[in-house]
């Protein structure tokens, strides 16, 4: 059984959660950039970006598809991204799961408005989760570019992306931190392309 919750348990929370963004900036560094300049591509040629996963990963891709279609940084003023959480219609969400089964409910979404050239960003601390999978199937078959934001070993998903980014962690918690962080990261390298001249 853990100790109480004193300072001292915090603290020591606080530096797990620092040790794997410190590991993150030492062996994911290249995977990030690589990967934020697929996203970058993407808005500056006006295609759109998805976004898909479960639980907190859900959040995550509903956060960083408001942060590109509304802003991130206040005082920037850039025209508003293409992008799209596909864990927020309710009635989408539940037609497919009723009707296709809920391991279908993101594949369906990527079918219906997946082309070429847009990018979906599957989030997943497991890398196996299997409706986040199969969208990375469907997409494969439509010509939408795929990056994965993994955790652990990265799963099944780390080979099935043509791009992921995998945090060194086992950590449930400690990987959905890093996720967000990665992805406000790749929110600045989408503005900056998306409005050069504002920078």
């Amino acid at each position: 059984m853990p100790n109480a919750f004193n300072e001292q348990r915090i603290t020591d929370i606080i530096g797990e959660s620092i040790a794997t963004k410190q590991r993150l900036a030492e062996e994911c560094a290249s995977d990030i950039a690589t990967s934020g300049s697929v996203l970058a591509a993407c808005a500056a040629a006006n295609k759109r970006i998805f976004f898909c996963g479960n639980g907190g990963s859900a959040a995550d891709s509903q956060h960083l598809a408001a942060e590109l279609v509304v802003r991130l940084r206040s005082g920037i003023e850039r025209r508003a991204i293409a992008a799209l959480a596909l864990t927020v219609d309710t009635s989408v969400l539940t037609a497919g799961g009723n009707d296709y089964g809920f391991d279908n409910v993101f594949a369906r979404q990527i079918e219906a408005f997946g082309q070429p050239g847009d990018v979906l960003v599957a989030i997943t601390t497991s890398g196996t989760s299997p409706n986040v999978v199969r969208a990375v199937e469907q997409a494969a078959t439509q010509g939408v570019i795929t990056v994965g934001l993994l955790g652990g070993n990265g799963g099944t998903l780390r080979s099935l992306c043509n791009y992921s980014v995998v945090v060194p962690s086992s950590v449930t918690a400690r990987i959905q931190e890093s996720h967000i962080l990665i992805g406000h990261i790749w929110c600045e390298m989408i503005e900056e392309a998306v409005a050069p001249e504002l920078f």
